[in-house]
């Protein structure tokens, strides 16, 4: 179930610090990514060096890296499929429950927009105090898992609730909820993500504001899902599964064809150009005295509409569409004139949610006419939530 999954762990100050150890080893072992994030009292109970040596990562400490000229609480969130703490502190729990982010732990707790493990570990009074109490219930009621302390003997001397959960345990529940998510298992899903780009020549394109973050969050939370993904893309990015960099409508029109003819499903969430120059210069164009310069357009393959032409039985095809005005109308009109199986549908008009936001809202629409609407959320929460709905339900 761990397999290539990406896994964030977070380790405050306490003396069962050095009991994570042992769950970065599982956790390896298992197959998965491990990097390790601490907060500076962390390090008063486990050395980097033995931490680095374990994940076979650099620990990650600083809220920004000049080597890699990014902020590390955005680059670790985009990287990690989930954020396991343990132990955490009574201290960095007030802190996530309650916004604080002082240091680089609780700042990717604020940041990160998937699954969240909390393991605490503290004396028993202190994990009983109301306090403490209290902000576990917010975190929970946020939809962090909080898997709770056993009782028992404590570094303290005294016997209670407080003790981190066994490490067998913890590897447990984080496994649980990988294996749940498991609904395409053993699905190859297919992804289009980006806006394609039509020379003019050597030097010029027509293209559109589409950056990708949509058809990647897809891909994500396909690959989450145990699909066999691959990701059909005109940008720069990477991933554990397979991607294919294309640039024009043509170039993603090939690579959609090769990759369809074996797969379960194909997502085309790609801002497809739909008309091309009809001749490409080889040259740059030079400016001329003239004041309008014609370019004579021709139309592109409409890929959606190919690939539902050719879709076995046992094979979907979904549609974005991407609408600044009349939505619904335009969306279930296009359903039915390219007989897609589904077709989710967004405003672009609404700049909190249109193209390069980190936001989206839509409407997923059957070939029935059947509509759902997913609230605002983040594109990776909205992708989960698309993944969820149309095929969870058949797990």
């Amino acid at each position: 179930m761990l397999q290539n999954k990406n896994i964030l762990i977070g380790i405050t100050g306490g003396i069962a610090a050095y009991k994570v150890c042992e769950l970065i080893r599982l956790f390896k072992k298992n197959g998965a990514n491990v990097k390790v994030t601490a907060t500076k009292n962390a390090l008063e109970f486990v050395t980097k060096l033995t931490l680095e040596t374990l994940s076979q990562e650099p620990v990650y400490l600083e809220q920004f890296s000049i080597e890699e000229k990014k902020p590390e609480h955005i680059s670790l969130c985009d990287w990690a499929d989930v954020f396991v703490i343990a132990p955490a502190s009574a201290n960095t729990i007030g802190k996530i429950a309650n916004g604080v982010c002082d240091n680089l732990l609780t700042s990717l707790a604020c940041a990160f927009q998937k699954q969240i493990f909390i393991a605490p570990a503290m004396n028993t009074g202190m994990y009983n105090n109301f306090a403490v109490q209290k902000n576990i219930e917010i975190l929970e009621n946020n939809g962090i898992k909080i898997i709770e302390p056993e009782t028992g003997f404590l570094a303290c001397g005294t016997n209670g609730k407080g003790r981190l959960a066994e490490v067998s345990e913890i590897y447990s529940v984080v496994e649980s909820y990988f294996e749940k998510k498991q609904f395409l298992k053993n699905k190859k899903v297919v992804v289009t993500a980006g806006g394609t780009k039509e020379n003019i020549d050597p030097v010029r394109y027509i293209g559109n504001y589409s950056s990708g973050k949509m058809g990647t969050a897809i891909a994500d939370a396909a690959a989450i899902a145990g699909a066999e993904v691959v990701l059909i893309k005109t940008f720069d990015i990477d991933r554990n599964y397979k991607t294919v960099d294309v640039k024009s409508a043509q170039d993603m029109f090939e690579a959609v064809k090769k990759e369809f003819v074996d797969s379960d499903v194909l997502i085309m969430v790609a801002a497809v150009a739909d008309y091309r120059p009809e001749t490409v210069q080889d040259l740059k164009i030079k400016k001329e005295n003239n004041d309008s310069f014609t370019i004579k357009l021709v139309k592109n393959p409409d890929i959606l509409s190919e690939m539902c032409k050719i879709k076995k039985t046992n094979q979907q095809v979904i549609g974005f569409c991407a609408e600044s005005n009349n939505l619904i109308e335009y969306a279930k009109e296009k359903i039915k004139r390219k007989n897609c199986d589904y077709i989710i549908a967004n405003d672009i008009s609404k700049k909190e949610t249109g193209f390069a936001s980190n936001y989206n809202e839509v409407f997923v629409i059957d070939k029935h006419l059947n509509m759902t609407k997913i609230e605002k959320d983040t594109k990776e929460n909205i992708a989960m939530k698309i993944m969820e709905l149309l095929y969870g339900k058949n797990n």
